[in-house]
């Protein structure tokens, strides 16, 4: 525990400053501060010392020399319960001091402005970045408070403790410290560079048992930068490499519907989409899709898992994860009776808050999440007939589940069932071959949706030939006038979207 007896504030940033140096007086804690933030202190009427009181040295360079000077280094590094440090400041008359409360010039902010060289050297924080990386190598004889969002917390623990700050609270501040002057620095490294610098510190979350492969090793990483995805694991035996991907799908796929829905993932491919009006109607149609490839799938599933619906699960022989928004105490006791089955909560509305990152041997390739939904009103209609109002309805559908199927895609729908989804082929007709030869019902009257163009009319040759009546597609093929044409001559209705659901 460290008493806090004096303390150092310098900020640029002087919101919340005031309240919390007159809740820290409370304490009856001594305060020296710069220039700019000691007059406004006083205006609050909170008694503070100037820096050059202290120092006996007068700020020079125009402000850029303030705290750089041995009585405040001494009084932030000294370690007081090292006899010679102790020693040495008695001689050299160097008062210890146990908080640096400081925040930075704002040069992040300062790159928007589109700002000339000579003025953002002046943003470029030395004194702060010193002030801060001092105090938290000394955390434990000196509390670093970084940012306004740590002022409650650190009231908070001194009230508690009747001035006392704990060691877990002066480590987390240090850390907190470090992290904001490296990305500071990253920052005017890419200044300098004139490149712009993505920095992701990834923290290490567990090792697991092995990567895609059992000779390959691997780990779970989360980004200190990004929202943390809230995870919980119910019950089940730990998660391996290939259930995270599959994990992945089965969440990106089911977000995209508002009605109840479920989603079943085999290898990272999807092989079953239901949605009805009950969670339990939705995963057996999932399920009817492709019951074979199901066999030791991942289930996602877009409400509050009910006992029916857990009960429904279990009757599908053998799953290897269930991951869901939450669970009622029925469904888990259901569940319960599978102990390997791995049962996991996620919270759904994190999941478009992540960038689509990629490692390749090239470099790492970083874009946006495709979370672009369909927009009804740029329906393009190319063919003489129209589509049914059932029809397009189906179609909708078929454009959500093909989005997250892997290219080349086709998904075939009717009546709101998934009848057939042919995947991660390198062409087009060879998806929509997979899908015939799958499909679970007949297709007569079905719709397809392809997340590309027909390059050829080879594709709609086949589709016309079992019945489908209505087809969803991007367009912009060199060869759309020959795909509307044949539609036109076979009687099927076409959509474009104008957007292309590629899925690598």
């Amino acid at each position: 525990m460290l008493k806090i007896r004096r303390i150092l504030i310098s900020v640029w940033d002087k919101k919340g400053i005031v309240e919390f140096a007159r809740k820290l007086a409370d304490f009856g804690i001594e305060m020296i501060s710069t220039g700019k933030t000691a007059s406004l202190l006083r205006k609050g009427k909170i008694e503070v010392r100037e820096i050059s009181s202290f120092t006996s040295c007068p700020e020079i360079l125009g402000g850029r020399v303030k705290t750089l000077h041995p009585k405040i280094f001494g009084g932030i590094l000294a370690n007081k319960k090292h006899p010679l440090h102790i020693e040495e400041m008695k001689n050299l008359e160097i008062q210890p001091i146990d908080m640096v409360v400081v925040n930075l010039y704002p040069f992040a902010e300062k790159l928007k402005s589109n700002l000339g060289q000579d003025e953002m050297m002046e943003y470029i924080d030395i004194g702060g970045c010193a002030l801060l990386r001092a105090g938290a190598k000394n955390f434990k004889n000196v509390a670093c408070v970084s940012s306004f969002s740590q002022y409650k917390l650190v009231l908070e623990e001194l009230e508690k403790n009747k001035g006392f700050l704990s060691h877990e609270t002066l480590r987390s501040l240090a850390a907190d410290a470090f992290y904001l002057t490296k990305e500071y620095d990253n920052c005017i490294y890419g200044y300098f560079k004139g490149k712009e610098l993505l920095t992701l510190d990834l923290e290490k979350i567990s090792s697991l048992r092995y990567g895609e492969n059992p000779h390959q090793k691997a780990s779970l990483y989360k980004s200190v930068n990004l929202k943390d995805c809230k995870l919980n694991q119910i019950q089940g035996k730990e998660l391996s490499f290939n259930n995270f991907l599959d994990l992945d799908t089965a969440c990106t796929c089911v977000s995209e519907f508002d009605e109840p829905a479920a989603v079943i993932v085999k290898h990272a491919s999807i092989c079953g989409v239901g949605v009805d009006k009950k969670l339990r109607g939705a995963y057996k149609k999932a399920y009817s899709v492709d019951p074979l490839s199901a066999f030791g799938g991942t289930i996602g599933l877009n409400r509050k898992v009910d006992g029916e619906t857990a009960r429904q699960i279990l009757k599908s022989e053998f799953k290897e994860c269930v991951i869901g928004p939450s669970y009622s105490k029925e469904a888990l006791r259901i569940f319960s009776s599978k102990k390997n089955l791995r049962v996991l909560e996620v919270d759904p509305a994190i999941l478009e808050l992540f960038p689509d990152i990629r490692v390749s041997i090239f470099g790492c390739l970083v874009g946006d999440k495709d979370t672009l939904t369909l927009n009804k009103g740029k329906l393009d209609v190319v063919s003489k007939k129209k589509p049914s109002p059932r029809e397009l309805k189906d179609l909708i559908l078929a454009w959500k589940v093909v989005k997250s199927v892997r290219s080349n895609a086709i998904v075939a729908v009717k009546n709101q069932c998934i009848l057939g989804i042919g995947g991660g082929q390198p062409s087009r007709v060879g998806a929509v071959e997979i899908v015939l030869k799958k499909a679970n019902k007949s297709l007569k009257g079905a719709v397809l949706a392809s997340d590309g163009f027909f390059p050829q009319v080879d594709s709609l040759k086949l589709a016309s030939r079992c019945g489908i009546k209505a087809i969803i597609q991007p367009g912009g093929s060199i060869k759309d006038k020959e795909v509307i044409n044949f539609c036109n001559k076979t009687g099927i209705a076409m959509l474009f979207t104008g957007v292309r659901h590629f899925r690598h």
